[in-house]
């Protein structure tokens, strides 16, 4: 009963792009985050252009981290085709890697997926025309599907889902609109508004908006490092 009750503070980041020059370290903010949360949550982007020696040097500063991590990847630890390696560097480095599986933390049922492109509301691309277009379309639903399979895995009675692309357009306001269709898309709200979600974090929009809420309800946080939020850091820090 203490631990359905207890209040699991959560930290959450997105588009660190760790560089394979090694310019930056995030050593000191993984060190600050330990301090101040239960669980650390990234949700994607976590290396530049997914190249191993990137995620070996994010592994390097996270053993910074004394609390649970938590990350799905973005679509730029995608760019060098090392996924493979990557996902074996972190998941090495301690990292809970979830692709269409949910983690329970705390009492907290975490479910990640990366998310994809396809936009928003009526202007939801859809599947029609060339092949091309059929195959993103696909692509889109295959990953909503993802979502919807470990979300019936959470047994949990608190739950965060971590995206890496948005699922409503209010958290990308402030992006142009012309980019809007390849910042996310509503096939994920519409499979997170079947559940019960406490907390829907994302990222890639590095010049959205903060803080929405999905057509039921869910709210919605973009964390993208670059984003303002309540800490004044490029954290932002929850409380389930």
């Amino acid at each position: 009963m203490a631990e359905k009750n207890r209040k699991v503070r959560v930290a959450a980041v997105a588009d660190l792009h760790v560089k394979e020059d090694g310019g930056k370290s995030y050593k000191e903010l993984f060190g600050e985050i330990s301090s101040v949360a239960d669980v650390l949550v990234m949700a994607g982007d976590l290396t530049d252009l997914g190249k191993p020696k990137e995620a070996e040097l994010l592994a390097a500063d996270l053993r910074s981290c004394t609390v649970p991590v938590v990350a799905v990847l973005g679509n730029h630890d995608h760019e060098s085709g090392s996924v493979d390696d990557v996902t074996q560097i972190l998941t090495d480095a301690g990292v809970k890697l979830l692709n269409g599986q949910a983690a329970e933390i705390s009492g907290v049922g975490f479910v990640g997926v990366k998310g994809f492109a396809g936009g928003f509301g009526r202007h939801m691309l859809g599947s029609f025309g060339e092949s091309a277009i059929k195959a993103m379309v696909a692509e889109s639903v295959e990953e909503s599907m993802r979502l919807e399979n470990a979300m019936r895995q959470v047994r949990a009675e608190k739950s965060m889902v971590i995206l890496h692309y948005a699922p409503i357009a209010e958290t990308v306001a402030g992006e142009p609109l012309e980019i809007y269709p390849f910042l996310g898309s509503s096939r994920l709200a519409e499979t997170i508004d079947r559940f019960k979600v406490d907390a829907v974090v994302h990222g890639h929009a590095h010049r959205g908006t903060y803080e929405g809420r999905t057509p039921r309800g869910a709210p919605v946080f973009n964390v993208a490092a670059h984003i303002e939020k309540p800490t004044g850091k490029a954290y932002a820090l929850l409380e389930l």
